[in-house]
C-alpha cells in the first residue's frame, strides 16, 4: 500500500478509536482524560499500533489501555463498520506517557519564565 494511503487511514483510525472511546462504558476508561496520540497502521495494513495517553499521568493511561484490551474485538468492529475497510487491522493498544511529558515541559518553561 502507497505511504499517503496509510497515513490516510492511520488519521482515519485514529479519529474513529477518539470517538469509539468516548462510547465504551468501561470504567476504566470512562471519564478519563484520554486522547490517542498516534495510530501506526503496518505496511500491509493487518496490525494498528494505538499510542493512548493519559493528562493525569502513564499509571492511569495503562489501567485504560487495559479496559481497551478487554473491547478490542468491539472497537476494531465499529472501526471497519465506519470506515468500510476491506481489511479491518488488528489493533493493539499501548499507553503512552507523551501528554504527561508535555505537561512537564510546559511547567519548565513556566518556570522558567517567571524566574
Amino acid at each position: 500500500m502507497a505511504g499517503y494511503r496509510i497515513d490516510r487511514v492511520s488519521e482515519d483510525i485514529k479519529r474513529e478509536i477518539i470517538a469509539i472511546i468516548r462510547e465504551l462504558k468501561d470504567p476504566r476508561v470512562l471519564d478519563k482524560m484520554l486522547t490517542v496520540v498516534r495510530v501506526e497502521v503496518s505496511s500491509d495494513a493487518s496490525f494498528a499500533k494505538v499510542y493512548i495517553s493519559a493528562l493525569e499521568g502513564l499509571d492511569v493511561a495503562k489501567e485504560a489501555v487495559k479496559g481497551l484490551k478487554n473491547a478490542t474485538g468491539y472497537v476494531r468492529r465499529e472501526v471497519g463498520k465506519r470506515l468500510h475497510l476491506r481489511k479491518t487491522p488488528e489493533l493493539v493498544f499501548i499507553a503512552d506517557d507523551s501528554i504527561e511529558h508535555g505537561m512537564n515541559i510546559v511547567k519548565i518553561m513556566d518556570d522558567l519564565g517567571n524566574h
